[in-house]
């Protein structure tokens, strides 16, 4: 169970931050930190299947939420978008417009 979370972390934090050596490496060192730091929890209690599920939305965060970007000769961001990232038509921030603030009068009306 927590080697699968752990491996799955890796594998998402290798495709987030492929080409990003210090980034790449600071996440594998933090998730092996984080991993080595419960090791002694029982197999089967809560506190190590919570610490498992937030391990696996880690990863899923990182790979469908994670995007790159490389400052390129122009002065321009190149992002670096893989398969796995997800993609909105922004329809629920268009439906959200005009509801955020006192009474849905926007955010910045009075």
């Amino acid at each position: 169970m927590a080697l699968a979370a752990y491996r799955h972390l890796i594998r998402a934090a290798r495709t987030a931050f492929e080409g990003d050596t210090f980034v790449l490496t600071a996440a594998k060192t933090e998730a092996r930190r984080g991993f080595e730091a419960n090791r002694a929890l029982p197999r089967d209690s809560d506190d190590t299947r919570s610490l498992v599920s937030n391990a696996e939305e880690v990863a899923t965060m990182l790979k469908r939420n994670v995007v790159q970007g490389r400052l390129n000769g122009d002065g321009r961001y190149e992002l670096r978008i893989h398969d796995g990232i997800e993609r909105g038509d922004n329809e629920s921030i268009k439906q959200a417009r005009g509801t955020l603030g006192a009474g849905g009068k926007g955010c910045c009306s009075a």
